[in-house]
């Protein structure tokens, strides 16, 4: 028997099913952590964990995640919702209340390259991704046999120039309503407004850079032409800006002269696996707030 085969998503866990998390994002006043705080106890509500960033007290953006447990959530949580709408009013907050129990659904994009992908389902496998990875879409059909082995549906879409419209639409009819994020994976196309429009904030690119450097594609030749001593990896929010969405994590490796391009790329995949599966984990945790081109992450 294959030993890595799993199927569905992750189960919930005793302590998952009471349990919601709330972000928000307002302009900087006084009372907004009294006012959130006062509201979940006369809710009955137990704050477990709580972060917060202003940008600036006189007049900046400020940030807050919440975790908190309360009994017969499932029950309770579209009054909750509903009630809050009068703090949320008064303070202008854009805001939003995840239940834990409600796995989130990704759908990953890859091409040929799967090193990202190996390393999104190991996490998931493990236990790390706590999510339920709905479906893999691929412009090639290499990787079909292996994420069909973990019980995940597997859609080969190729594309051309030619039938580049043609089969985003497939894309999208296949994602449309069924995912909560979306991850490219290495996913070697550019994709459009009409599929980056519906999941804004909620499409996940990782760049083979340390971005703002060398955007665009063979950014490893061009580090190489330009004798760098550090490379790195970029995970970022897509936009129609190419490689210019609000950046959610980071990280480099130092090289040197004796590295040419085949070994930064060697160096550069491992890079590139562990920062996109932390962005991914890190807005499965609702842990991620985007304000203009620009994220506050609570990690």
């Amino acid at each position: 028997m294959d030993t890595h085969i799993k199927t569905g998503g992750q189960p919930v866990k005793p302590y998952e099913s009471n349990r919601a998390r709330m972000l928000i994002s307002c302009p900087d006043g006084p009372g907004i952590v009294a006012a959130v705080s006062r509201f979940l106890y006369e809710h009955g509500a137990n704050i477990v964990q709580s972060d917060q960033y202003t940008m600036d007290p006189e007049g900046g953006m400020f940030f807050m995640r919440v975790e908190f447990d309360l009994d017969g959530l499932d029950g309770r949580i579209a009054a909750l919702r509903s009630d809050f709408e009068v703090i949320a009013s008064q303070f202008r907050m854009d805001w939003n209340i995840h239940q834990l129990s409600r796995k989130k659904k990704l759908a990953i994009f890859v091409s040929k390259e799967d090193h990202c992908l190996v390393e999104l389902l190991w996490q998931w496998q493990a236990g790390d991704l706590d999510a339920e990875i709905s479906m893999v879409v691929s412009n090639h059909p290499d990787m079909k046999e292996y994420v069909e082995s973990f019980g995940i549906p597997y859609y080969h879409i190729p594309v051309t120039p030619e039938t580049k419209r043609e089969a985003e639409q497939k894309q999208l009819e296949i994602v449309g309503g069924n995912v909560d994020l979306i991850v490219l994976a290495r996913y070697m196309q550019i994709v459009s407004p009409a599929l980056i429009e519906p999941y804004r904030n909620r499409l996940i690119n990782i760049h083979h850079s340390f971005l703002p450097a060398f955007v665009g594609g063979k950014p490893y030749a061009q580090a190489y032409d330009r004798g760098v001593k550090i490379i790195g990896a970029t995970a970022h929010y897509v936009t129609e800006e190419l490689d210019g969405g609000p950046i959610i994590e980071q990280d480099v490796q130092r090289v040197s002269h004796r590295d040419d391009v085949n070994e930064l790329k060697r160096i550069g995949r491992t890079i590139e696996r562990v920062v996109l599966a932390r962005a991914v984990k890190w807005h499965i945790e609702d842990r991620i707030l985007v304000h203009q081109n620009k994220t506050v992450v609570f990690n």
